[in-house]
């Protein structure tokens, strides 16, 4: 069965910092494409970033050159450094590994970011 499980979430202020963790179990990540997703309220769930196997990273505009994805493949985990954060990045992040076609969700961890 596999299973993501994100953590460091939680409520800064706007400008602060954080560093989120998703770590796998049931299955290896090396192979594949692991991805950070976010939805706020009321809103459809978004991409944020991804990384390829041999480590190519992809950004959404919002967030290129505020955030970081990096995975340590010996860890089975993935992780998304968040810097300089607005209230705009206010949401539930997700952890996603891509085995098409199948695709595989952890439950989430929040981040508020207050003004």
């Amino acid at each position: 069965q596999v299973q993501l499980v994100e953590s460091g979430g939680g409520l800064v202020q706007a400008g602060g910092s954080l560093r989120l963790s998703c770590t796998v179990s049931g299955s290896i990540i090396s192979i594949y494409v692991m991805g950070w997703y976010r939805q706020a309220p009321g809103k459809q769930r978004e991409l944020v970033a991804t990384i390829t196997s041999n480590g190519y990273t992809n950004y959404a505009d919002s967030v290129k050159g505020r955030f970081a994805i990096s995975r340590d493949n010996a860890k089975n985990s993935v992780y998304l450094e968040m810097n300089s954060l607005k209230p705009e990045d206010t949401a539930a992040y997700y952890c996603k590994l891509d085995r098409r076609p199948f695709a595989y969700w952890g439950q989430g961890t929040q981040v508020t970011v207050s003004s």
